[in-house]
C-alpha cells in the first residue's frame, strides 16, 4: 500500500480524504475484479493506496486522472518501474473518456470522488456511451442511496432517474469514517454503475427527458400537476395513465421515457 508523501496535506478545496483500510481496499478490488487486458482508469489516485492493487490486478496497465499536481511527482516516483501506468494531469470532467478509449476495449472507472465532483462528474460519465464499461465509485453514502433509490423513496430525485435510464445501479457496501485520512464527518459506500447493454426504455429524444425530469423534481413536495403544467395539463396525464395528483419521486424511469416520448412524438402542451 502507497505510503503518505512527506509534507502533503489533505486539501479541502479538492475534497481530499485519503484511503488507508487496507481490508477496505481489498474489499474494493475483489468487488471490481478485473482482469489483465481489461482498461482500468482511476480518477483521483491520490497517495496511491488503491492504485498499486489495481494495477497488479489490472496486469500492469492503468490509466490515472490526477488533479492536485502537487500529488503527481510522487505517483511517478512511485510507479516508475510500471511501463503501464499513465498519468493524465487535469480535471476528469474536461476528459473525453471516448478519445482516452480509442480503438480498445472499454473503459473500467474506478475513483473516490469527492462530494463536490460526484454528482456532476458521474452524470457526465453516464453521458459517454459505450466508452464506459461500468463504474466503481467511493461517495457520500447518501449520493449513494439517492442512485440507488426506487420509486417512492425519500431519496429518490433526478440523479436516481438518470442512472438508471444508463446503467444498473448496485449500492456495494459502506466505508466508515476511520478508513479514511483525514476522517470524513460521514460514512462512504461503494457503488457499481452498469451502463445497460440495451437500455430497458429508450427516450425518443434524451434532451427532452432530461429537461422533463429537471422540471418535475423542481419542487419535490408539488404535485405532477403543478410541476409539469408547462408541458402537459393533468387530463392528457391521465390519458398517459398517469395520476397527476403523484409525485415526481413515484414515477419510474419507464413512466418518465413514456411522458417524454410523447412529447416528442407530437403532444402538445396545455
Amino acid at each position: 500500500m502507497a505510503s503518505r508523501p512527506q509534507g502533503h496535506r489533505a486539501r479541502k478545496r479538492f475534497g481530499q480524504n485519503f484511503l488507508r483500510d487496507t481490508g477496505i481496499i481489498s474489499r474494493l478490488v475483489r468487488a471490481i475484479g478485473a482482469r489483465s487486458g481489461e482498461r482500468l482508469v482511476e480518477i483521483g489516485p491520490g497517495q496511491g493506496a488503491l492504485t498499486e492493487p489495481l494495477l497488479e490486478s489490472a496486469g500492469g496497465h492503468l490509466d490515472v486522472i490526477e488533479l492536485d499536481r502537487d500529488l503527481i511527482p510522487g505517483l511517478r516516483v512511485q510507479f516508475f518501474d510500471k511501463p503501464g501506468f499513465v498519468i493524465h494531469e487535469g480535471d476528469a470532467l474536461k476528459v473525453d473518456f471516448r478519445e482516452l478509449r480509442g480503438d480498445g476495449p472499454a473503459l473500467r472507472v474506478v475513483g473516490n470522488l469527492p462530494y463536490n465532483i460526484s454528482t456532476p462528474l458521474i452524470s457526465y460519465l453516464l453521458q459517454a456511451g459505450d466508452a464506459v464499461a461500468d463504474m466503481h465509485f467511493m461517495l457520500q453514502k447518501e449520493v449513494v442511496e439517492r442512485l440507488a433509490a426506487p420509486p417512492g423513496g425519500g431519496e429518490r430525485g433526478r440523479l436516481s432517474v438518470l442512472a438508471q435510464y444508463y446503467c444498473a445501479v448496485e449500492s456495494l457496501f459502506v466505508v466508515p469514517p476511520e478508513a479514511f485520512v483525514p476522517q470524513p464527518k460521514v460514512e462512504s459506500a461503494i457503488v457499481r454503475l452498469t451502463p445497460h447493454a440495451e437500455r430497458p426504455h429508450v427516450a425518443l429524444d434524451e434532451a427532452l427527458l432530461f429537461d422533463l425530469v429537471r422540471e418535475a423534481f423542481g419542487q419535490r413536495r408539488k404535485t405532477l400537476r403543478n410541476n409539469l403544467k408547462g408541458r402537459l395539463d393533468a387530463a392528457t396525464l391521465e390519458s398517459l395513465g398517469i395520476d397527476p395528483a403523484r409525485r415526481p419521486q413515484t414515477l419510474s424511469v419507464a413512466e418518465f421515457v413514456h411522458i417524454a416520448n410523447h412529447l416528442a412524438a407530437g403532444g402538445q402542451p396545455s
